[in-house]
């Protein structure tokens, strides 16, 4: 049973999401990517073919590609697009979402959605990747999570509206056409500034779909936060603790 997922309303979570249909540049600046481990952890033995759905600016496509996969990266949005391509011109990108990718039925042999799940219809989207999977082959979801069980983080998500996507014990709902999902969850550290952890909030959906009042208390709570109350001086190498929880699961 699912457990601990987001209970946004669906017209509201499409706005959120709306926010990301600009500021590639940005976003792939300051967000953090994923450690090794959970990558070489998705990959199925022999695999060569994969989409990557919801692949933004090609964080976790670049991963991939690395491992030598021919890659399909898969996203609304032109401008997460353009990033994408610019650091990973031989991959081919499609403007689609995880709902109707666009791509071939049974055309390959991996579909990830890394960082995106909160914003898909999951039934729509693990249909969606069964189509387009070969029999036998493998989904995976992986999202980071800022480690709010440290109280400064905690404190540090709500300011910057972050927060928890899900609950630690949260189990994604993926559909009859896949097997028992498996998991694991690796702790690690993403170093930033001060400067670029407000690069990060203003990364966020929040901040993008906010109004030039409410983002500039964001910012003003923000250099309070780190640079009064916390202590932290521009110069300062920040460690931030992240969870990566990932999920893989085979087509039934």
């Amino acid at each position: 049973m699912p457990r601990g997922g987001p209970r946004l309303h669906a017209t509201r979570r499409l706005h959120l999401a709306g926010g990301y249909l600009d500021g590639g540049a940005q976003y792939d600046s300051v967000r953090p990517g994923y450690p090794a481990e959970s990558v070489d952890w998705v990959l199925a033995a022999g695999a060569r073919s994969a989409a990557d759905v919801g692949a933004g600016t090609g964080l976790f496509t670049a991963e991939l590609v690395r491992r030598g996969l021919d890659v399909t990266a898969v996203d609304p949005s032109h401008d997460m697009l353009d990033v994408l391509r610019t650091k990973l011109p031989l991959v081919t990108t499609v403007v689609g979402t995880a709902e109707a990718t666009g791509l071939a039925t049974a055309s390959v042999q991996l579909v990830t959605i890394a960082q995106a799940w909160h914003w898909l219809d999951p039934a729509a989207a693990t249909r969606e990747a069964a189509r387009i999977l070969v029999p036998g082959g493998r989904l995976a979801l992986l999202w980071n999570q800022l480690d709010v069980s440290i109280p400064w983080v905690h404190r540090l998500t709500r300011i910057m509206h972050a927060g928890d996507v899900y609950k630690p014990d949260h189990r994604p709902t993926i559909g009859e056409d896949f097997g028992l999902p498996e998991h694991l969850a690796i702790r690690w550290t993403q170093t930033l500034t001060t400067a670029d952890i407000v690069e990060l909030a203003k990364s966020r959906s929040y901040y993008r779909r906010a109004t030039p009042v409410i983002r500039a208390k964001v910012e003003a709570n923000l250099d309070w936060y780190l640079h009064e109350h916390l202590g932290f001086t521009t110069e300062t190498a920040v460690d931030l603790p992240y969870f990566t929880h990932v999920w893989r699961a085979f087509t039934a």
